[in-house]
């Protein structure tokens, strides 16, 4: 009974492995303008459990007598409307067309629907759309297809934080090469990093303390000098305590130095000759 209990096992691991490997895929950061913009298109948004993933397991797009079937960081999965179309030889075969592959097209040849697999889910890869405006939104991009013909789908993953449109176009060029358009929160950066070339968080925390400095400062003066009629430098909170100041910097600076210094001077001559 135990010897036959890992093969179950084993299916359920590499199933899990194969998952977080394509999700990780679907991973991607953009460097430009001094910032970091980090994407993850399969991760959990509001409104969005499984981030650009279609709930129905696919998109489905339109246009003339072609039928595109996608579906982003993951393969296609029919729960209802299947592919029906002769070929499907690298998605699936006939008996389970689209059930293998990411991207499935169907045209429509001499009165037959032909379909062809046009990319995986192991050939996703990710790009920025415009490097001049990073936030703008990624491009998906899959290929597949066999030795003689060399298909591929692009997916423009446009940033749109409300709401989910499309995809409603179609562009085919080349034999087999398409490209559509999704807009959707997943395309919106989900963290911009900045890079500063000062100290960062340390600076922006000195700057604060130095204006809650000068604001006491300024409103214990202006106090003091209405309210109070103090004149002099004497309007100046706590001037007596701040003229001390240097002298305690001094003093501390000094204490630190004879101890480090004087221990190690002390252990040079412990063992000194002494004159009577």
């Amino acid at each position: 009974m135990s010897g036959t209990l890992w093969i179950p096992r084993f299916i359920l691991i590499t199933l899990v492995f194969i998952s977080f490997r394509v999700n990780s895929q679907c991973e991607f950061s953009f460097t430009g303008r001094n910032k970091v913009f980090a994407f993850n298109l399969a991760s959990s948004i509001r409104n969005y459990p499984h981030g650009v993933l279609s709930e129905d397991g696919f998109y489905r797009v339109e246009a003339n007598s072609t039928v595109l079937w996608f579906q982003l960081c993951d393969v296609l999965i029919f729960n209802h409307d299947p592919p029906r179309c002769v070929g499907c030889e690298d998605c699936g075969g006939p008996s389970h067309c689209g059930t293998s592959c990411s991207a499935l097209v169907s045209e429509n040849v001499r009165g037959y629907d032909v379909c062809t697999s046009l990319g995986h889910a192991s050939s996703t890869k990710v790009d920025i759309i415009d490097k001049e405006d990073p936030g703008k939104g990624v491009i998906v991009k899959m290929s597949g297809g066999d030795r003689n013909q060399n298909c591929s789908l692009s997916v423009s993953v446009i940033c749109q934080k409300n709401k989910v449109d499309g995809p409603l176009t179609l562009a085919k060029s080349g034999t087999c090469h398409y490209a559509t358009q999704l807009r959707h929160p997943s395309g919106c950066a989900a963290a911009i990093y900045g890079h500063s070339s000062g100290w960062g968080w340390f600076s922006t925390l000195l700057i604060i303390i130095l204006c809650l400095f000068g604001a006491y400062l300024l409103g214990g003066a202006v106090y003091r000098y209405f309210s109070l009629g103090i004149r002099g430098i004497d309007v100046i909170p706590n001037v007596d305590y701040w003229a001390t100041v240097p002298h305690s910097i001094q003093s501390c600076f000094g204490s630190l130095f004879s101890r480090f210094g004087g221990s190690s001077r002390g252990q040079r001559t412990s063992y000194s000759q002494v004159n009577f």
